[in-house]
């Protein structure tokens, strides 16, 4: 399978996620008017990964042929997704219900395919750059379609969209299907105890998932320290979007590149340098002056491209520090705490609002770079687990 067969089963599972954390807050406020069932949808739709993610991620290590989990994971979300576009006529508690269970399905393409991606893209410094690369399309892409189908018609219209991207990827999957790989054994309830044991013992696995956490607490609040740092700089927030969209593009862009052409320096300093650079550029841009918000937005936006190789580089050490049988669990839990953490960021940003915008993205940068140095104590000597 090619690098391009990979992206279409992956990229529009992720876009439709991805569009949807924004598209369900702006369609709770049409149908509702209530701002609070919005915020309760969405985290109805990102909440459940976490608690999901073991069972997911041992499901996965315990089957040969992943491909029909991860489209039946994608038909649920394109069927909670209509569903909650038709919020009114199907009764809010029914829609609740049904993002719950798409949220809780979601590890099965996010980490999930992760964890196999080296079965399709099979040079080793390309699979996780590519796999970051589906990641980064549907953070930025899903939000952009989203915008524009609310502009030109309604977040209803959003939704049904983001339901028919996550249909496109499960028609990819049972169409290209995923390569057989061969199936753990033992009870799913050892096997889940085991990687617990091995994510919390073993000292490599666990500062790369700290570090990758801990990387998106800052991530999650820098759409607030943006319009916060707007309305100070330009008495409006509108200048907040563009910022965040300069992050989102610069990642993407990085990732782009760096599929193509992969960093050649070990993952581990790889992801460290790079979690730095983004918190010394964030620093920086929340400290630069000049007309309105240009300097900033060009900073952010270089600190979106720093992240893409060590993002890359996080996802290829969560592979080599990881044994087949816990691998996939290794995966989906490090992508639900990512998850969790990027809400927590926005969570914690919003209430110390009243810091200020560049107060707050100076810590955003500090954040960062805390990051960077857990890194720090990785062995030098770890060996692979991945056979």
């Amino acid at each position: 399978m090619s690098v391009a067969g990979y992206l279409a089963m992956a990229a529009p599972l992720r876009l439709s996620s991805g569009g949807a954390a924004v598209a369900l807050p702006l369609l709770a406020i049409e149908a509702t008017g209530d701002v609070a069932v919005g915020g309760s949808l969405a985290a109805a739709s990102l909440a459940p990964s976490i608690v999901a993610a073991p069972v997911v991620g041992a499901v996965i290590d315990r089957t040969p042929r992943p491909a029909p989990f991860v489209a039946v994971a994608g038909g649920l979300t394109a069927l909670a997704f209509a569903a909650a576009s038709l919020t009114g006529p199907i009764p809010l508690p029914l829609v609740f219900l049904l993002v719950l269970c798409a949220g809780a399905a979601s590890p099965f393409y996010m980490g999930g395919l992760s964890s196999v991606a080296s079965l399709v893209v099979t040079s080793e410094k390309r699979t996780f750059g590519v796999d970051a690369l589906a990641y980064n399309i549907g953070s930025v892409v899903g939000p952009a379609v989203v915008a524009a189908a609310t502009a030109f018609g309604s977040a209803r219209i959003a939704l049904v969209v983001m339901s028919g991207c996550a249909l496109a990827g499960v028609v990819a999957t049972l169409v290209i299907g995923l390569p057989r790989k061969p199936a753990e054994a033992g009870s799913m309830l050892h096997a889940i105890a085991i990687g617990a044991r091995h994510l919390v013992r073993h000292r490599p696995i666990a500062l790369v998932t700290i570090s990758g956490a801990v990387s998106q607490l800052g991530a999650g609040g820098l759409a607030i320290a943006s319009v916060a740092l707007a309305i100070e700089r330009t008495g409006s927030p509108d200048g907040g979007a563009v910022v965040v969209t300069a992050f989102a593009v610069g990642a993407l862009l990085g990732t782009i590149a760096i599929s193509v052409r992969p960093v050649r320096i070990p993952p581990a300093r790889d992801m460290r340098l790079g979690f730095a650079a983004t918190g010394l550029a964030t620093m920086i841009a929340a400290l630069a002056l000049g007309p309105g918000l240009v300097w900033t937005t060009v900073l952010v936006g270089l600190s979106g491209l720093f992240t893409s190789s060590s993002t890359a580089s996080m996802l290829l050490l969560r592979m080599q520090q990881s044994p087949a049988a816990v691998r996939s669990q290794v995966f989906t839990i490090g992508a639900g705490l990512r998850s969790s953490a990027n809400a927590l960021g926005a969570g914690l940003a919003g209430a110390a609002n009243g810091l200020g915008g560049q107060t707050l993205l100076v810590a955003i940068g500090v954040v960062w770079l805390a990051s960077a140095a857990l890194m720090l104590g990785y062995p030098r000597d770890a060996p692979r687990l991945d056979g």
